[in-house]
């Protein structure tokens, strides 16, 4: 019988401190902050500003403020979407808030552990995204010191050592300067001062940037908290300190010496982060993969000419990604195999580690990732530079830490993507994958005709009477709890792919296989009427998956096809078109909108599925 959440964390209470450390350092998720100052009403800024960062964590949310030279506070359990600005929201004015929304790591989801946290005068408060690695030794150093802790949170020693600084006698500056020196691991955090009415933010492996607005500035860890008000930005950098009132100063954490940054203008439309009348981000997402594959086609030959060269010429090229990019990169082995007859290795970012001994100087690592911040993907880069390595990122997100780390970084132009299960960024990196591996070659106007063509088929096949075909298979399939998927080629690591999806926001336990190897153990799993997704290319592989879906429906399996053409072994036939060596990207599509609507018809909230976020930032 499952645990309830209460339950869950009584038990995780009893676990050892050294035992809790290895699970939280192992798997982390992200959490959103923003702040504002400036002449608008902050607390409504932000409020909204929280709510356009729920991606980010949605088990609680909390913001505060100053009123009169004190700072006031509200926390609350629950998503911040569900949350209608009442009471302080409502007649409460302020010119300067910070705010945070949650996904529990350390502590429970309990108003006691959601942000902000106050030191022990009440007069500071901090907001935190990330780890910190050393909080139980500074834990213990202010309690020695007097200083009690209402929360269960890693964040909380932050206001308290503040406030010890300054009781030893620091300016306010100073003291959350070295307090933020002292500690360890990955974090982003604001402060706001009773006494002091600006924000000071910092950066050290989780992502900041600073919104330059008319009427005010923003800080804020993602772009779409602030979009609506300003495309300015100063993206932070690791080691940065910034203070921000009326202006925006920029300094070192380990000195305090200023550190310049430029200031950049983002071409990203407000309407891309908002609904636009659907009734999810995940469905308005799938269908903008008619414009997205588009955009991602429209790189200009130089960057991927020269990604091209820098792959025929290394001693040895190496992807990797996390998650869904992590089944993206290994297609790319498939198309450069296929396409450009060139051998690439594949690793997950977190597997990275152990390949990085064959790396060398004149190696070459390209890095896929949606927002630029995974932790693992950035320590694969870490440890490919360590060696001298040359570093290539395929990136959504403009600014991020993994593009600054590049020595060059392709964009592959798909817009915020808000929803945590990703759909559209996954088809564009493949388009990207895909031209590369035409440009290594020589044919890059080819791969960009064939996504292009590509771009046009789905846009003709995404019709009214497509999505509702697809709605209905899902509902004829929304009481299962298992289910498979099988392909062969460049479409076996789109069954992983669809694994994920399904796992993701459909909570129904799918697992994604080489066709040909079901016959060697998971077929043993079929029974009469277990679902089995057959992704069937028009390419050498056709007869084989055929075959193999053959095997599975004579041991009771119910096969749905996705495929070009109906076949008389598929029980339902999603039809796709024939887009030849981009057939990945078609075919990942009907599965997109499967979870979608399995999510749907099971009660789930396809945008926020439990226990994951958008982004992972540690490790």
């Amino acid at each position: 019988m499952p645990l309830s959440p209460k339950s869950f964390f009584r038990a995780v209470s009893q676990i050892p401190e050294w035992a809790l450390y290895i699970l939280y350092a192992e798997r982390l998720y992200v959490c959103g902050i923003i702040g504002y100052t400036g002449k608008g009403n902050a607390i409504e800024l932000v409020v909204q500003g929280l709510k356009n960062l729920e991606y980010r964590g949605y088990d609680s949310f909390g913001y505060a403020w100053l009123d009169e030279n004190q700072v006031k506070t509200r926390r609350q359990v629950g998503e911040i979407s569900n949350f209608n600005a009442d009471g302080n929201a409502k007649t409460a004015v302020a010119n300067i808030a910070i705010g945070h929304t949650r996904w529990a790591t350390h502590g429970g989801v309990e108003e006691r552990n959601a942000h902000p946290h106050l030191s022990r005068n009440g007069e500071i408060a901090v907001v935190h995204n990330g780890i910190i690695e050393n909080h139980a030794e500074l834990k213990r150093f202010l309690e020695k010191k007097g200083f009690r802790f209402g929360s269960e949170t890693d964040t909380e020693v932050i206001p308290h050592l503040i406030e010890h600084l300054m009781d030893e006698g620091d300016d306010y500056e100073s003291a959350v300067r070295k307090a933020l020196r002292q500690l360890k691991g990955r974090f982003a955090v604001l402060v706001l001062s009773s006494s002091h009415p600006k924000i000071i933010a910092a950066r050290n492996g989780s992502p900041l940037v600073i919104g330059i607005g008319g009427n005010g500035n923003f800080i804020a860890s993602d772009i779409p908290a602030f979009l609506k008000h300003t495309k300015k930005v100063v993206f932070m950098e690791d080691g940065d300190i910034a203070v921000v009132n009326e202006t925006v100063k920029l300094l070192s954490l380990r000195d305090g010496s200023p550190a310049e940054r430029e200031t950049q203008h983002i071409n990203w439309d407000f309407q891309q982060a908002e609904k636009g009348g659907h009734d999810h981000f995940m469905i308005k997402e799938i269908l903008e993969q008619k414009e997205t594959l588009l955009k991602a086609a429209s790189q200009g030959n130089g960057v991927i000419e020269r990604v091209a060269s820098m792959i025929n010429s290394s001693f040895g090229t190496y992807i990797v990604g996390c998650g869904t990019a992590g089944k993206v990169c290994l297609t790319g082995t498939y198309l450069f195999s296929r396409i450009a007859k060139k051998h690439v290795n594949f690793a997950f970012g977190s597997e990275f580690p152990s390949y990085q001994h064959f790396i060398k100087p004149n190696s070459l690592l390209i890095a896929v990732s949606q927002s630029g911040e995974t932790a693992d993907t950035l320590e694969a880069i870490e440890a490919a530079k360590s060696k001298g390595a040359k570093v290539v990122s395929v990136l959504n997100a403009i600014g991020s830490t993994m593009q600054r780390q590049s020595d060059i970084s392709i964009p592959i132009n798909a817009g915020p993507e808000i929803c945590v299960a990703s759909t559209k960024a996954t088809t564009a990196q493949i388009a990207v994958l895909t031209m590369l591996a035409y440009a290594c070659d020589g044919r890059i106007d080819e791969g960009r005709a064939l996504i292009e063509e590509t771009a046009e088929k789905i846009s003709e096949m995404l019709t009214g009477e497509y999505l509702a075909n697809a709605r209905a298979v899902a509902e004829s399939l929304k009481h299962n709890e298992s289910m498979y998927i099988i392909g062969r080629g460049l479409n076996y690591p789109i069954a992983l792919e669809s694994s994920i999806k399904l796992q993701e926001v459909s909570y129904i336990h799918a697992e994604g296989f080489a066709a040909g190897e079901l016959k060697h153990g998971p077929i043993a799993l079929i029974g009469k009427g277990t679902p089995c997704i057959a992704i069937v290319a028009n390419d050498e592989t056709r007869n084989d998956v055929i075959g193999n879906a053959t095997e599975v429906k004579s041991r009771g399996g119910f096969i749905i096809g996705i495929s070009p053409e109906n076949h008389d072994v598929f029980d339902i036939w999603l039809k796709v078109p024939d887009c030849g060596d981009a057939s990945p990207i078609a075919n990942i599509i009907p599965v997109q909108l499967l979870s979608y609507y399995l999510a749907v018809f099971r009660g789930n909230n396809p945008d926020k599925p439990r226990n994951l976020a958008k982004s992972v930032t540690v490790k």
